[in-house]
């Protein structure tokens, strides 16, 4: 019998102050499973590492891979873990940084489209990234993590 290690990953959750209160940078998930849905599709910039990455590199290091810029300095508040749908464990960091995203380039991924077809097409990791209010950013973001938001708000008073 083999055991199947839970996947985990990491990722940095930015967020910044403006006239209307806290945004956050959220992204979208690239590819044809997510292309038409909206709510339950937005997601922090992560991804998965090996136990032998300290979870904080990791996210820093998905960051830029998932959004093709830099991941910005500053103070890291630790927002813990929460369990997805889907049994993945994440560990995410806010930091607080006003991020230009106009040079946002996306890393992609390779899967078999249409499924059955036998052709492999690439997609992007995520296909668009936005500043949204704390209101917005949960009905749009992967249920299990609005915990990240609530632990954001509550830090950020």
């Amino acid at each position: 019998m083999t055991v199947r290690a839970t996947k985990r990953s990491a990722g940095l959750l930015l967020f910044r102050h403006t006239d209307e209160g806290i945004q956050v940078l959220l992204g979208h998930m690239g590819g044809p499973l997510w292309a038409k849905k909206d709510a339950g599709a937005w997601t922090v910039p992560k991804g998965e590492y090996e136990p032998d990455e300290p979870a904080w590199q990791a996210a820093r290091r998905e960051f830029q891979e998932e959004l093709g810029l830099a991941p910005p300095d500053g103070a890291a508040v630790p927002l813990g873990e929460v369990v997805q749908k889907n049994g993945k464990i994440v560990t995410a960091w806010a930091v607080e940084a006003d991020l230009d995203l106009s040079g946002f380039t996306p890393g992609t991924f390779t899967m078999r489209w249409p499924p059955r077809s036998g052709r492999e097409q690439e997609f992007p990791e995520l296909d668009r990234v936005a500043w949204l209010g704390l209101d917005r950013a949960r009905e749009l973001v992967i249920t299990a993590q609005t915990v990240f938001l609530d632990r954001l708000a509550e830090h950020a008073g």
